[in-house]
């Protein structure tokens, strides 16, 4: 009898071993998450309950410029809206874009390799050097895009300079540099059993419906994970103003990021600045909630443990 015990306790010790191994590799992460991020999002908290200008000692106010965020501050509803507009143009469009271009990509063609490099590029280059050339192709007068409709004629569109195309014309930029969603996808597609694929093809399928019956359902854990980076990263869209139209025209690209930047920045109100990073804050919060609770209901595992 002890003779059967000694391989069961040996492994006991073992698996505890590797189990203290793994809980000590996790304390770098912890410490990480601990003070890069809970802490420094307490601290946010903390400077927003302020009036602290940078230049002289913090004043406890409490919630006195969340009250003025929403009472009296003139910018912050076309920020809210404007931010979520170009977000989910921007989400949309790029999930849609990178998948598309994933598929081309993933099939055997000549100089499959360069192609690849040529649609990551944009995403590793200098973010403010690419608006600055796209603004080139917005130009008003002499624009390539402007160019190419009078060659049409059609009228002359002001992309940026006109509060109705600013956010869209933005958003085209934005999923152009998707370079990052069209390499996760194509890892994706990769990883789709061909077993599956071929067993279709012999039932008859055609390819709309291995891609819609197969690919899609193998695909959407990755898409869950592109669809939540690139929810994060567009809500937080500031480059574009920076860069191109300074929040204009009007207010129609005065993104929450964009509005936090100026109050911090330009006008030396952190505390407020800060109550506006916790709104943006609240925001991301919300979408990944809504997100995350959705994702039992459409996301494929193929174990069958997706309800």
């Amino acid at each position: 009898m002890e003779a059967i015990n000694k391989p069961q306790k040996r492994r006991s010790r073992i698996y505890s071993g590797e189990a203290r191994v793994a809980y000590i590799c996790l304390i770098p992460a912890f410490l990480g998450l601990i003070f890069l991020t809970y802490l420094p999002l307490l601290g946010v908290l903390g400077i927003s309950l302020t009036n602290w200008t940078g230049l002289k000692n913090p004043e406890f106010i409490g919630f006195d410029n969340y009250v003025k965020l929403f009472t009296t501050d003139p910018y912050i509803k076309d920020s809210i809206i404007a931010t979520i507009y170009f977000a989910v143009l921007s989400v949309i469009g790029s999930m849609i874009y990178s998948l598309f271009i994933a598929l081309l990509l993933n099939r055997k063609i000549p100089a499959r390799g360069f192609f690849r490099a040529v649609f990551y590029v944009p995403y590793v280059l200098p973010a403010a050097a690419i608006y600055v050339g796209w603004s080139w192709l917005y130009e008003g007068n002499f624009g390539f895009f402007n160019y190419l409709l009078s060659e049409l004629g059609l009228k002359k569109i002001l992309f940026i300079a006109d509060s109705t195309y600013v956010v869209p014309s933005l958003s085209l930029i934005s999923v152009w540099l998707a370079g990052n969603l069209i390499v996760i996808f194509l890892a994706g597609l990769q990883n789709v059993p061909v077993v599956y694929h071929e067993a279709a093809e012999m039932d008859g399928a055609n390819g709309w419906q291995r891609f819609r019956h197969i690919t899609l359902p193998c695909m959407t854990p990755i898409i869950f994970y592109n669809l939540l980076m690139s929810l994060i990263a567009n809500l937080q869209v500031v480059t574009p103003a920076l860069s191109l139209t300074n929040g204009g025209p009007g207010n129609s690209s005065r993104f929450m990021t964009y509005l936090m930047y100026d109050q911090a920045f330009v006008n030396y109100k952190l505390g407020y600045a800060c109550a506006t990073t916790f709104i943006i804050f609240a925001i991301l919060a919300a979408f990944t909630v809504v997100l995350f609770k959705t994702s039992n209901k459409w996301i494929y595992n193929e174990g069958g443990d997706d309800k």
